[in-house]
C-alpha cells in the first residue's frame, strides 16, 4: 500500500543521511514504525488514495510511508509522537465502529497538542474516558475545546458555550442531554431558541404553532434524530419528555428535573436572557449556546442578552463559559479557514 509520491524508508537507515538537511535544524528527528493488526480496515484508517495519511503530512510536516500493515513516520520527534496519536486515536475509533473522515483526522490532529491525547480516548484508572454514550452513538471530543466542554457538562449547572458555527456546541449539549434523559438522570430535555429570522423576513408560515416553530429549531431535531431512534424521538416528544419551544414559551414557568439547552441565545434581549437563566429549578443542567459574533437582532452586540449575561455572571459559583474559535470548528475544514477569513482582520 506505499504511495509513489513517498519514498518508503528501510528502519536502518540513518535519517541525517536521508535527509541532509535535518543535520542543520536544532530539532532532534525520529522515525517510527506502527503496525495495525486488523489489514481489513486499513483502507478506511488510510483513506482514499491515503488521503489521510496525506493530510497527517501537510498538517503535522511528517513523512508517511505505508506498507502492508506496516507504517512508518519520520519527522521531528514532537510531530512523529503526534502523527503515532492521530493513527492511534483513528484505529481506535474505526475498532470502537465509529465512523472517520477528514473532520476526525483534523480533529484528532487539533487534539494532538494535548499531551493525554491517548487518555483522553481510552482512559485509565484515574481518569475515565471523556464520551457521551447515546442510543446511537458514542461522542468523543473532536477538537480541545470540546474535551473543556464536555468536562463543564458533567460537572456544572450552567454552561455558556461561545463560538462560532460548526464547533459542536449544540451536537455536543443535546447529545449529553440525551444521555442523562436515557439513564435517568433527568426527567425531561427541553430544547429553545429565540424565533428570530436571521436576515432575511419569512412572512407569513402556516400552520399550527409547533408548524410555525418548528423551522427555527430544525437543528436541535437533526441533533436529536442523530443520537435517539426516530420513534423514540417522537414517543418521547408525544409525551412531553422532550420539549422542543421558543423562548417566549419559557416565561413563568420553573424548569425542575430537566436539562435545558438555549440555542442561538446571541438573539435574545438581556430581559429574554434574565427570564431564561431564572427559570433554573432544582436538579435541573442548563446550556446557552450562541455564536456573538452573529447577532440577528435590532441593536447587534449591544443589545445581545449573551454578551450581557456572560458579563454579568463570570465567576460565579456552578457556571462555566467555555469558548470555542476557528480551530475548534468540526464540520469540513473549509469551514474554519472561512469563519477565520470573516472574523480575522480585513484587508
Amino acid at each position: 500500500m506505499a504511495r509513489k509520491h513517498i519514498r518508503a524508508y528501510e528502519a536502518s537507515a540513518d535519517v541525517a543521511q536521508l535527509r541532509p538537511e535535518a543535520t542543520s535544524r536544532p530539532t532532534r528527528r525520529a522515525r517510527s514504525e506502527m503496525e495495525f493488526e486488523e489489514a481489513t480496515i486499513l483502507g478506511v484508517l488510510f483513506g482514499q488514495f491515503d488521503s489521510n495519511l496525506v493530510l497527517i503530512e501537510n498538517r503535522l510536516g511528517v513523512y508517511i510511508a505505508a506498507r502492508g500493515t506496516k507504517v512508518q513516520i519520520e519527522g521531528t520527534e514532537d510531530a512523529v509522537a503526534r502523527a503515532r496519536d492521530v493513527l492511534n486515536g483513528l484505529h481506535k475509533r474505526l475498532l470502537a465502529g465509529q465512523d472517520i473522515d477528514a473532520g476526525a483526522v483534523e480533529s484528532l490532529i487539533a487534539m494532538s497538542t494535548e499531551p493525554t491525547l491517548e487518555g483522553i480516548i481510552t482512559g485509565d484508572a484515574h481518569h475515565p474516558p471523556i464520551m457521551i454514550r447515546t442510543r446511537l452513538k458514542t461522542i468523543v471530543p473532536r477538537s480541545p475545546t470540546q474535551i473543556e466542554y464536555m468536562r463543564a457538562l458533567a460537572s456544572r449547572d450552567i454552561i455558556f458555550a461561545l463560538g462560532p458555527a460548526g464547533t459542536g456546541k449544540t451536537y455536543v449539549a443535546v447529545a449529553q442531554a440525551v444521555s442523562m434523559l436515557i439513564s435517568g438522570a433527568v426527567q425531561r430535555l427541553i430544547l429553545s431558541r429565540p424565533a428570530v429570522e436571521a436576515g432575511e423576513k419569512l412572512g407569513f408560515l402556516p400552520g399550527d404553532m409547533k408548524d410555525k416553530v418548528d423551522p427555527y429549531l430544525r437543528p436541535l431535531y437533526d441533533a436529536l434524530y442523530d443520537c435517539m431512534p426516530p420513534e423514540q424521538v417522537e414517543r418521547r416528544l408525544a409525551s412531553g419528555e422532550i420539549e422542543v419551544a421558543p423562548i417566549a414559551f419559557m416565561r413563568g414557568r420553573t424548569l425542575a428535573d430537566a436539562f435545558v439547552i438555549l440555542d442561538e441565545a446571541q438573539n435574545t434581549t438581556p430581559a429574554q436572557m434574565k427570564m431564561f437563566l431564572t427559570r433554573f429549578g432544582q436538579n435541573s443542567r442548563m446550556v446557552v449556546c450562541g455564536d456573538p459574533n452573529q447577532v440577528d437582532i435590532p441593536g447587534g452586540t449591544a443589545m445581545s442578552g449573551l454578551a450581557d449575561a456572560v458579563s454579568r455572571l463570570s465567576g460565579v459559583d456552578g457556571i462555566a463559559t467555555v469558548r470555542f474559535n476557528a480551530a475548534d470548528v468540526v464540520r469540513h475544514p473549509i469551514v474554519g479557514r472561512i469563519v477565520e477569513a470573516y472574523e480575522g482582520p480585513q484587508a
